[in-house]
């Protein structure tokens, strides 16, 4: 499966049966969040059968079967939100790959001592819930690309698939509070793109725009444009 294709056939699970991750896509999973981490600047932590955080009165009625998680955690800065969203996702969608099912969680979990680090000056920003789902997970409506970009007939091919793909990034409450501008070469040919968040009462946006980023990227190629 390629990253394009776990994007289009990834769904939010919250569901799990019991059965741990196996040997060896747990240990694919370990060596990526190490790589993510340095490249990140993050303390990303795979937790594996360790049931409390998604069990009681935060994870009643949302989430069952939980034993298997992320712990997103970082060095608190003013974009710290971006990249753990940018990376992040980067783990949904290996995970994904690896026929494993994944939900990003931002409040209804439970902090267990023990199970993971935070460290000093650190922040446990959420969790991404991991493993073998019960469910398939649903379709969500999605907004339109003009919703979310200035994408049209005469934007490259490339800008309009990374629109595509952008739209399929899970956001809070799918929000998609995020957009895409499209602004041309500059002096030396380099097609340049803007990302912004948009305002949410809810908040997340800046998670929700790293989580977005990464899909443009894949969808659109990194070869083809560069952020300003």
């Amino acid at each position: 499966m390629t990253l394009l294709e776990a994007i289009q056939s990834r769904h939010s699970v919250r569901k799990y049966i019991d059965k741990p991750i196996d040997e060896e896509s747990a240990s694919i999973l370990h060596n990526k969040v190490k790589e993510l981490n340095k490249e990140g600047n993050l303390h990303i932590q795979l937790v594996t059968n360790e049931p409390k955080a998604f069990k009681g009165k935060m994870a009643y009625g949302t989430f069952s079967g939980v034993s298997n998680y992320l712990a997103m955690v970082g060095k608190k800065a003013d974009d710290l939100s971006e990249r753990i969203g940018y990376y992040g996702e980067q783990l949904v969608l290996l995970a994904q790959t690896l026929g494993l099912n994944t939900c990003w969680v931002g409040l209804t979990y439970n902090k267990v001592k023990g199970a993971y680090t935070v460290g000093e000056g650190e922040k446990l920003c959420c969790m991404i819930a991991l493993g073998y789902g019960n469910e398939p997970g649903r379709s969500l409506k999605r907004k339109t690309a003009q919703k979310v970009s200035n994408a049209s007939n005469i934007t490259p091919k490339w800008f309009n698939d990374g629109v595509a793909a952008a739209l399929l990034a899970p956001t809070a409450v799918n929000q998609q509070k995020f957009r895409f501008e499209y602004l041309g070469p500059d002096a030396d040919n380099i097609h340049r793109v803007k990302a912004e968040r948009g305002f949410s009462l809810i908040g997340y946006t800046k998670m929700d725009l790293g989580i977005a980023k990464l899909h443009f990227e894949i969808g659109a190629g990194k070869e083809n444009f560069k952020w300003i």
